[in-house]
């Protein structure tokens, strides 16, 4: 018997509705689960980020728990988006995202009109959006979960409600074996400015003479000349000073990184990386440092300096407080001033340690992975000081072991809706249909949301 035409309207309409449902899914899931992978590879990155924010709406009461937050939000992001994607618990899941953007909406919005901060940080640095495209995600964020509070739960999901909580369980632990690295040794994949393998140069070229303007005096007048015409004194010319001239930055190539560091207000960037081998320890927050570090570090300076590996200190702190730790640590080492931000960005750790060659970074890491008893090892070299770290084969052995274990739970979940019907009897009597109709309502009920 043909279909009436209201039939085909209604088989259209659903079939409609179950392709936006799909792609809200995939869209709206998608967005969180991009923006909790950024976060969770750089635990530091956002704890900076939200603890800019937390001193920027003027709540410093909680920046002391800014470093929770760093590791709660990217758990939270991953496992609503996964929930959204794979249809998980799907009228809790919009309802949570409603709930997340009835915060993040007004709070975009302010930041777009005032720019107070001028980078929102929603993916890291993976991928920064101006403060008005943040908004206008929010936005779309926002009408993709009313879509799907209103819709979604007319598509099943791909878990059935018995095991969801096992699905958000393994993200959980997924995403904490992502953020635990990147937060103790360095992130897994590092998007900053300073990745490994970039050649660093001073941010102004060195000076020669042709970089200067000399001024002669002759009969009372003072006069200009460059190196290619200065005058004989034998003429009665008096040589009265040398003025640098202003000097075009140097020009970047691929690859190179520009680094500023003064030693008491003088330019060092030069006299830095001139060193074959260069060992960086990076202070971002001197005044946080333990001084239960100092022994690795000591332990470290020693085996650098054996190895004749040049030993620096950065940081953006006062002299003061470069002169109370000088004093404490019993620092043996020069220390010079950066920019507070370039130093986050070369390497995450409060302190860190960056090994540069040739003017070329080899390997950074946290100090905290680097063990004394390691130093103590001859065989070890500065060189090799990071042959244990692997960060590609770790993150696809996470990722593989996260899949599998998905398909392990998809499996044990949907099997009996494959196997059930290889033995099931045909139905001869009417107590039998009643018995399929109760059967298959059990199967409908899997799909739906408890």
């Amino acid at each position: 018997m043909s279909k009436s035409l209201n039939d085909i309207a209604d088989e259209r309409q659903h079939w409609l509705i179950t392709g936006i449902v799909l792609l809200m899914r995939l869209v709206v899931g998608g967005i969180f689960v991009f923006s909790g992978f950024a976060k969770a590879i750089d635990p530091w990155g956002t704890y900076y980020k939200v603890t800019e924010y937390l001193l920027t709406l003027g709540w410093d009461a909680l920046a002391n728990q800014a470093l929770f937050i760093a590791f709660a939000l990217p758990a939270i992001e991953l496992m609503l988006g996964v929930a959204i994607v794979v249809g998980a618990y799907r009228r809790s899941s919009p309802i949570a995202v409603l709930l997340l953007m009835c915060l993040m909406l007004p709070l975009t919005l302010w930041l777009a009109v005032t720019n107070a901060v001028p980078d929102c940080g929603c993916f890291g640095d993976a991928l920064v959006l101006t403060n008005w495209a943040t908004f206008g995600k929010n936005l779309l964020l926002t009408l993709g979960a009313i879509f799907l509070l209103a819709f979604g739960r007319q598509v099943p999901g791909v878990f059935g409600p018995a095991v969801q909580w096992m699905v958000m369980a393994a993200t959980f632990v997924a995403t904490m074996a992502i953020a635990w690295p990147g937060y103790f040794t360095q992130p897994l994949i590092d998007y900053r400015p300073y990745p490994t393998g970039t050649r660093l140069v001073s941010g102004q070229p060195s000076a020669s003479d042709e970089d200067y303007i000399f001024v002669y005096e002759k009969d009372g007048q003072e006069h200009e000349f460059t190196i290619d015409s200065v005058p004989d004194e034998e003429d009665g010319w008096t040589f009265v000073d040398r003025r640098e001239m202003p000097r075009k930055p140097h020009q970047l190539q691929a690859g190179e990184r520009s680094l500023a560091v003064v030693d008491h207000g003088t330019d060092a960037a030069d006299e830095l990386l001139e060193n074959d081998s260069l060992l960086l320890l990076l202070f971002p927050d001197l005044p946080e440092v333990s001084i239960a570090t100092t022994f690795v570090i000591n332990e470290l300076t020693d085996k650098a300096r054996n190895h004749g590996v040049a030993v620096y200190g950065l940081t953006s702190a006062s002299d003061e407080q470069i002169a109370d730790w000088v004093d404490i640590s019993m620092a043996e080492y020069p220390m010079l001033v950066a920019d507070d931000s370039d130093i986050k960005m070369l390497a995450r750790g409060n302190p860190a340690v960056v090994y540069v060659k040739q003017g070329v970074i080899l390997w950074k890491r946290a100090l905290g992975s680097i063990s004394a008893e390691s130093l103590h090892d001859d065989m070890l070299t500065i060189d090799s000081l990071s042959n244990d770290m692997n960060p590609n084969g770790y993150l696809k052995r996470v990722a593989l072991y996260y899949v599998l274990t998905l398909v392990v739970i998809l499996v044990l979940n949907r099997t009996h809706l494959l196997v059930r019907p290889l033995f099931s009897r045909k139905p001869k009597t009417s107590d039998s249909d009643s018995a399929t109709s109760k059967e298959t309502q059990n199967i409908n009920s899997q799909n739906q949301e408890e």
